[in-house]
């Protein structure tokens, strides 16, 4: 029995060519597919991860961004679900926490993060 769940759970797995490296604090665009009535659309939801959960097909990330009137707003994407299309990352920010709730307490300048530069590997 434990075979046949697990053996389900690795065809639901999107490849490691699917998927880009995830990590707290990096700036991401989220992809997903919503469907309104009849019709079927693509969403994008742009914020920080604050959160990596692992698990196999249960792995999941939460984004958060700042809407409207300062109002902030997180959502937790399945790594692995169908609907999520595309992860595509911005940019990568040097942080020392794996899940950073801090942020929901700040707000403007004090909720930046220091970017972290990736030096190109000189191979000449």
């Amino acid at each position: 029995m434990v075979d046949l769940v697990a053996s389900v759970e690795q065809q639901q797995l999107k490849g490691e060519e699917e998927l880009p490296r995830l990590r707290s604090g990096d700036l991401v665009r989220v992809h997903t597919l919503i469907f309104e009535g009849g019709k079927e659309r693509t969403q994008i939801f742009q914020g920080t991860v604050m959160r990596m959960r692992k698990g196999g097909a249960n792995a999941n990330f939460t984004v958060r961004r700042i809407a409207a009137h300062g109002v902030g707003v997180e959502r937790t994407f399945p790594l692995h679900s169908p609907r999520v299309t595309s992860v595509e990352v911005l940019r990568h920010s040097h942080v020392r926490r794996a899940q950073l709730y801090y942020l929901r307490d700040r707000k403007g300048k004090a909720a930046r993060l220091k970017e972290k530069r990736i030096e190109p590997k000189s191979g000449a």
